[in-house]
């Protein structure tokens, strides 16, 4: 093998060894431009969060009641 040749495969293998760090690197400035909400938007969003989903299970709890009652009727 020639020198560049050899110097090209060290070049590929170094390449390769760094693409995880790379991508930890990348992803850790990603992370920085984030725009994290507050501890306040936080416990407002779960909230929201878990409004909507009682709501919905007491929701969906009665129009199965109801569908139970109207089929008991029908049978």
């Amino acid at each position: 093998m020639t020198k560049s040749r050899k110097k090209a495969k060290k070049a590929k293998k170094a390449k390769k060894e760094n693409a995880i760090i790379r991508y930890f690197k990348e992803t850790w400035v990603e992370l920085k431009k984030v725009n994290w909400p507050t501890r306040r938007e936080a416990l407002n969003l779960t909230l929201i969060v878990l409004a909507v989903t009682t709501f919905m299970a007491l929701f969906l709890g009665v129009i199965d009641l109801f569908f139970t009652w109207a089929f008991s009727l029908i049978l």
